[in-house]
Parts: C-alpha cells; structure tokens; sequence
C-alpha cells in the first residue's frame, strides 16, 4: 500500500484504485489504519472538494524506506521458488480468473 502512494504528487483516489486493483471501499478500508498510524494524510483535492488525494508523511516515507528491503527480498524468494517465468505465468493466471 505504501509504495503505491510513494509518488511525487499526491495520488488520486482512482489511480490508486486502479494499480492495486481494489474497489473505492475497500482502500478506504486499508487506509484508515495508515492515517491513523500517521502514515498518510488524505487531503481534499483542490480541484475538486469532492474528490480526495493521498499522501504518505514524513513517517510514512520512513517507514516506507525501512521496509522496502524486506521487500525486495521476499519478492526475489518468491520469483526464485516460482522458477523462471513462475511469477509471469502466476499474475497471468489471476488475470484470467478475475
């Protein structure tokens, strides 16, 4: 969750959405124990008061930093265990039974 609101800009509702490939509700869901951790911060878009965006904190990117490592190498486990082309074959077979 964390890394897909690690942008520049703060990310939109939908955008988010869209690359964990979840519905509205159940992102705001997972959200609300990040922003009460004090991870992010939903802000009002400028745009658009009805519209919200998302934005990790200074504790956030921290935390962020910290994890990713762990990460890393528990994604590399996996795709090892899966064999080559294992974690290819796996998001392709998801993507067919969605």
């Amino acid at each position: 969750m964390l890394m897909s609101l690690n942008r520049p800009h703060p990310a939109t509702m939908s955008s988010v959405t869209s690359v964990l490939d979840m519905d509205r509700t159940t992102l705001t869901a997972a959200l609300k124990p990040l922003q009460r951790r004090g991870l992010i911060e939903v802000l009002t878009d400028p745009k658009d008061a009805r519209s919200r965006l998302l934005k990790l904190t200074q504790d956030g990117l921290l935390t962020l930093k910290r994890a990713l490592p762990i990460w890393t190498a528990t994604h590399e486990e996996i795709d090892k265990a899966l064999g080559e082309g294992g974690s290819d074959a796996l998001r392709e077979g998801m993507a067919r039974i969605r």
